[in-house]
């Protein structure tokens, strides 16, 4: 089985890569954005003809929050008229394509975990241009997997996890929000959902919330960071109902798993649980490196 990965760069794509050398019996084609850009149809087309993936995984995104709302041009060119073009090529050579998206797509305004079937009602560019990325997919295919999924961290990249981290460390004083409930999402996890169901070779398609299961604060998040690492004496960190942004996000975007969980057999860590263990690894790596 032949596999692309394209934004292999980013965090996701590093948390796959990381989480294939424990697979076997599949050829991985990691791509970036430098070795192969989805957003351009000329170079997409080639490549598939050349490599005739079975999956691709697409996990490159514009995800920047923030910088979308001044960069809407951009945010929608890779978000959507990218996948759109992926989706084409996926359909044209027999591809399964599993492309991820985002919580975002969602209102917040909801007061109980959302369901794959709840109406959809983005508040920000981005999430804007991650739905009209899940349309593209929909209407371009039909042997695609659709994972929403939220408030992803890992050890790699720049994301809060290691954001909390480092200001830890530097023993800053952090504001942290917790005017947004969501739920904080290991993208190794991610990354093992998403190879076993590759593994499996399912034909389960269609659109999945994927996150870890619970919900919390920004606070939550950072505060349990801070107990693990023993840092909650020494670091001022304060709870701020309202934190000023640029763009809206959802105040509650808690997901439903599961239909997910029933359908491909799997239980999925609650984030306290999976927070911790990756605290643990990290620690575990720095000890090996000293």
């Amino acid at each position: 089985m032949k596999v692309l990965v394209t934004g292999a760069s980013g965090q996701l794509g590093k948390c796959l890569q990381k989480q294939s050398k424990t697979t076997s019996g599949i050829e991985f084609l990691f791509e970036t954005s430098q070795t192969l850009d989805i957003t351009s149809e000329e170079a997409l087309k080639p490549y598939f003809q050349e490599h005739q993936p079975d999956f691709c995984i697409n996990c490159a995104a514009y995800t920047n929050v923030e910088a979308a709302e001044d960069d809407k041009t951009r945010a929608f060119q890779v978000n959507s008229e990218a996948v759109k073009s992926l989706a084409r090529l996926c359909k044209i050579h027999q591809t399964k394509l599993v492309h991820v998206s985002t919580d975002y797509v969602f209102d917040g305004l909801k007061l109980s975990p959302y369901v794959e079937t709840d109406s959809v009602r983005p508040i920000n560019i981005y999430g804007a241009s991650k739905l009209q990325g899940e349309t593209m997919v929909l209407e371009h295919m039909h042997s695609y997997f659709i994972l929403r999924t939220s408030w992803l961290y890992s050890e790699f990249g720049h994301n809060f996890f290691n954001t909390i981290l480092k200001k830890g460390e530097e023993r800053a004083e952090l504001n942290i929000t917790t005017e947004q409930i969501g739920t904080p999402t290991n993208a190794n996890d991610l990354a093992k959902f998403i190879l076993n169901l590759i593994a499996a070779d399912s034909d389960a398609f269609g659109l999945y919330h994927y996150s870890n299961t619970g919900e919390a604060t920004w606070y939550d998040f950072a505060r349990l960071i801070l107990e693990e690492k023993q840092l909650e004496k020494e670091v001022s960190l304060k709870a701020t109902f309202s934190y000023p942004t640029k763009a809206r996000r959802p105040k509650f975007s808690v997901m439903d798993k599961s239909k997910a969980e029933a359908i491909f057999q799997t239980q999925i860590p609650h984030w306290r649980e999976s927070l911790v263990g990756l605290l643990k690894e990290v620690n575990q790596d720095l000890g090996h490196r000293e």
